[in-house]
């Protein structure tokens, strides 16, 4: 006898469906899977053993086959211990064909047949609800996640007979329902607040603009300046996400099995801020089986370099693909993934490897041979796609014992909003383009187009300070994201001043 169950696997963030041929032979006793599993599922053949007979339930003492269709494709995971326990069962003919046609099925068993949670559900529930399928029995644990996606049923289990129970129709399993606005909102919180931050005046404008334009940023200071705590701050001033970003960050970190236990949607962008330690396939993503990296784990949000000279230079070198493309391709013998990788780049380091060249309180120990060698370290081509560059001094005591004072984050976020939605009906009949930070070079000759003042400053600014030529660019589009958050039309010498002011890389005072 013969029995056809559907479940899901994931390939990159998306999902396609699995279906799992069962068929039972009267031959000598055996159980095999094909269809390219991994050794996770190979191993399923022990768990789904046990887990039906400690249920309960008689193991046909046939030969039992397995296929995981389509079988050109690799499986690996451990959600197909369910189905194919369920297959196994149906094949002896307790389950209508008909209820199997209608679900999609997925868990991991335990030995005594508790259903235990799996990862990549959302991309799973999204392909069940494109497919047409009438809804997914899946672990509890995973249900609000799959709930997330809309339009199908969701039925939560606890262990196997409750789903044969449910499948056979001697029990009834009732469907998961959430209200994905009130998650939604509920989630959106923030822990840290801008306002936390004492003193730092020019760093946080810097930030807000920053914040503005979607530009890339770095900053430069002497240690406990205060550099980390101010980029841990900028999420909490970006635009905040829509409910199809959340979705797409969401199914990146459920991929990826980062998802909190009791985390439904990721609804603040994400802050991710590796160690410089990091390899390349941590960083861009890698493995055997492709995963996502901390590039793609940033996606619609912030990833953080700091201490950045000490990254290994061709670890650096991989950011240059998803900077300037968006997404990140990863090819491997048996397969190529692609995963979506926009996110702001905010980088800082020290001037020079004691930490304290140009500070007034300290002195640097470090020779001016020293100072060169180590900023050289940051690759050229990658400060290329760095927009700001702002020096962050020590702060004062004085700053210090004040009491928290400016701006909140909230407050600073409505102002950045603003200036988004400026872009985004300037950008409208321009695809793939939502910020100034975005622009190429005929962009920047239709929208940053300044006076003769303007002009004059601008000049000023490349010949006597020494600002390199890869400078010129940087410096309107960031003052047209100036401009812009001033609700300015036109781009006024003021804006290009502020502007100049953020290209401290550029003044050949380290390099």
């Amino acid at each position: 006898m013969m029995s056809r169950v559907l479940s899901c696997a994931t390939l990159g963030i998306d999902a396609y469906v699995v279906r799992i041929e069962t068929d039972l032979d009267y031959q000598l006793p055996a159980f095999s899977v094909v269809g390219l599993p991994d050794n996770a599922v190979k191993e399923s053949r022990d768990r789904v053993t046990a887990a039906i007979k400690n249920s309960g339930r008689i193991f046909p003492n046939r030969r039992v086959t397995v296929n995981l269709a389509p079988a050109d494709i690799r499986k690996e995971g451990s959600a197909f211990d369910l189905p194919i326990a369920v297959g196994i069962l149906a094949a002896s003919g307790d389950i209508s064909p008909e209820i199997l046609s209608q679900y999609i099925v997925l868990g991991e068993l335990a030995l005594d047949g508790a259903v235990r949670p799996v990862r990549g559900v959302l991309p799973m529930a999204v392909e069940t609800r494109q497919a047409g399928y009438k809804g997914m029995i899946l672990p509890r644990e995973n249900a609000r996640e799959a709930a997330i996606a809309g339009g199908i049923d969701v039925y939560p289990v606890g262990d196997l007979m409750e789903t044969l129970d449910f499948l056979e129709g001697y029990r009834d399993v009732p469907s998961l329902q959430v209200d994905i606005d009130r998650i939604f909102s509920q989630a959106l919180s923030y822990r840290i607040d801008f306002r936390d931050v004492r003193g730092q005046v020019h760093a946080k404008r810097a930030l807000e603009v920053a914040a503005s334009g979607g530009h890339n940023i770095i900053m430069i200071g002497p240690p406990g300046s205060g550099k980390t705590m101010l980029t841990r701050r900028l999420p909490t001033i970006l635009p905040d996400l829509t409910l199809d970003e959340a979705i797409e960050a969401t199914k990146i970190h459920s991929v990826a099995g980062l998802l909190p236990p009791e985390t439904t949607l990721v609804a603040i962008r994400p802050f991710r801020s590796p160690h410089h330690t990091i390899s390349d396939a941590g960083l861009i993503g890698g493995g055997t089986h492709p995963r996502p990296g901390e590039v793609s784990l940033a996606h619609h949000g912030v990833l953080f370099l700091d201490e950045l000279p000490e990254f290994k230079k061709h670890v650096l070198e991989v950011l240059r693909q998803p900077l300037e493309d968006g997404f990140v391709t990863i090819a491997r013998a048996m397969v190529s993934l692609t995963y979506p990788a926009q996110f702001m780049l905010a980088c800082a380091l020290n001037p020079c490897p004691c930490g304290y060249f140009g500070d007034p309180r300290n002195e640097c120990t470090c020779s001016p041979p020293i100072i060169q060698r180590y900023m050289a370290r940051i690759s050229g081509p990658l400060l290329d796609r760095i927009d700001i560059h702002i020096e962050v001094p020590g702060v004062e005591y004085t700053e210090l014992a004040d009491e928290p004072g400016g701006e909140t984050s909230d407050a600073i976020r409505e102002g950045v909003n603003a200036a988004r939605q400026v872009q985004l009906h300037r950008f409208r009949e321009k695809e793939h383009l939502y910020c100034n930070a975005h622009m190429g070079s005929a962009e920047i000759r239709d929208y940053c187009r300044i006076d003769g003042k303007g002009e004059e400053l601008l000049k000023m600014a490349i010949t006597k300070l020494g600002l390199s030529a890869r400078a010129y660019d940087r410096i309107l589009k960031v003052s047209r994201t100036i401009a812009d958050l001033e609700e300015e039309q036109e781009i006024k010498p003021q804006h290009v001043g502020e502007a100049i002011q953020y290209r401290s890389l550029d003044r050949n005072l380290w390099m």
